[in-house]
C-alpha cells in the first residue's frame, strides 16, 4: 500500500500527531512518504493519485488550515483541474482513501472552530474522487507564550500540554483501525 502523509504545523501540535501517525504506520510495516508542508512546498513531485492512502493534517488558524497548506492545496487543485482529473460529479476512486485531521484549541466555540479547516482540506480529495475515511479533531494547546492563557479558558477547558499521551494513543489506535477499511 502506498501511503502519503501531508502535514503542516507552526506550533508543534500537529507535528506530534504527524509523528504518531508515521510511527504507527511504520510499526505496522508500511512505508509512508511524509511531507512537512512549509512556505515553499511546491506540488511538483506530489501526485496524490499515486497513493492508496493519504493522511492530511494541519493546525487551525482562523478556522482554516495553515496558509502553507492552503497554498499547496490550491496549486494541487489547479494542476488536477488542468489535467482533467477533477470532473463534474467527482467520480469516485474506490481504491484511494484519505483521512483528514487537525489540531485545534477552540477557545471560543470549541470544535466548531476546527470543522471548517478539515472540510477545506477534504474538498480537494472529494473533488478528486477519494473516499474520505474519517476526519479527526485533536485538541492542542495554544503556543506561543503570549497565547498560553487561552489554553486554560474557553469551551475546551484546560488544554495545557495537549495533544497529550492520551490523545496520541487515540490517534495511533485510529490509524490501526483505518488501515482495515
Amino acid at each position: 500500500m502506498r501511503i502519503l502523509h501531508l502535514h503542516y504545523t507552526s506550533t508543534g501540535n500537529t507535528k506530534k500527531v504527524a509523528e504518531t501517525i508515521d510511527k504507527t504506520l511504520e510499526n505496522l510495516g508500511h512505508e509512508v512518504e511524509s511531507i512537512a508542508v512549509g512556505k515553499n512546498t511546491e506540488p511538483d513531485g506530489i501526485d496524490l493519485l499515486a497513493y492508496d492512502r493519504v493522511f492530511a493534517g494541519s493546525g487551525v488558524y482562523e478556522w482554516l488550515p495553515g496558509k502553507s497548506m492552503q497554498e499547496l492545496f490550491g496549486k494541487l487543485r489547479r494542476r488536477y483541474v488542468e489535467a482533467g482529473e477533477i470532473q463534474p460529479g467527482a467520480p469516485k476512486r474506490p481504491d484511494q482513501k484519505v483521512v483528514v485531521y487537525c489540531t485545534y484549541g477552540g477557545v471560543h466555540t470549541g470544535i466548531n472552530e476546527a470543522v471548517p479547516a478539515v472540510k477545506y482540506m477534504a474538498q480537494l480529495f472529494d473533488h478528486l474522487g477519494f473516499i474520505i475515511l474519517d476526519e479527526w479533531y485533536v485538541p492542542g494547546e495554544y503556543v506561543p507564550e503570549k497565547m498560553a492563557p487561552f489554553s486554560e479558558k474557553g469551551r475546551m477547558g484546560d488544554i495545557r500540554g495537549r495533544p497529550d499521551e492520551h490523545d496520541l494513543k487515540a490517534v495511533a489506535e485510529n490509524v490501526k483501525g483505518i488501515l482495515n477499511v
